[in-house]
């Protein structure tokens, strides 16, 4: 008589080979699901959400480095704004912060600064660390062309405090607008076909449109 299967969460650290023992599968078939790879195209759609429901029981959580090393991407993301310590961009930046960690990019946090240069400078060095594209509050650098960039103005600079419960919804789901916006334009610009993260397969979000949200493609 077969016996039931284990339910209960390891105790280990969880592993792809973990996930694939668990669901069944060769571990190469549970990446090109996890990564949304070319490779699952073949792959059933009850294949893959068996795939996904195995994931995130197990609260599995992908080797970032792995990864990196095996797409060369960072899935890394920068947000740039005058004074990161203001509450309406504070706001912002967490819109920003809960749509990327959901979609599985890294956040970069910088304050401008007004000196001659530091922008070319900064920028550089955002290019040297990997980061694919930023997002900037209040400022408009300038950039490449072709690099990804979303821009918000601070509708609400000289707004008094505490902030209402409704403003900082309103500045939340601006700087998830622009998220969702410079997440596009990364993946967009990457060649077909390439790797990309699934992570939002995890857990499905509700996307809002801000009307005070302005940013550019």
């Amino acid at each position: 008589m077969p016996q039931a299967k284990n339910h209960r969460r390891p105790t280990e650290a969880v592993t792809l080979r973990t996930v694939a023992n668990r669901v069944g599968l060769a571990p190469c078939s549970v990446s090109a699901i996890l990564n949304n790879s070319a490779a699952a195209l073949s792959i059933p759609q009850h294949t893959k959400e068996r795939v996904l429901r195995a994931a995130a029981f197990l609260n599995y959580r992908p080797n970032y480095s792995a990864r990196s090393l095996r797409t060369n991407r960072t899935y890394t993301a920068a947000v740039l704004a005058p004074d990161i310590g203001h509450s309406p961009a504070a706001r912002i930046i967490a819109g920003v912060e809960g749509f990327l960690s959901q979609h599985g990019y890294g956040l970069l946090i910088a304050a401008c600064e007004r000196a001659p240069g530091w922008l070319e400078n900064y920028f550089s060095q955002m290019r040297q660390r990997g980061v694919e594209g930023i997002i900037a509050v209040q400022v408009k650098p300038s950039v490449p062309e072709d690099f990804p960039a979303a821009y918000v103005d601070l509708f609400c600079a000289y707004s008094p405090e505490p902030l209402s419960m409704a403003l900082q919804q309103r500045l939340e789901n601006a700087g998830r607008d622009a998220a969702k916006s410079l997440v596009r334009q990364i993946e967009e610009s990457k060649p077909t076909g390439s790797s990309r993260t699934n992570s939002a397969s995890f857990s499905r979000i509700a996307s809002s449109q801000s009307s005070a949200t302005h940013f550019a493609d």
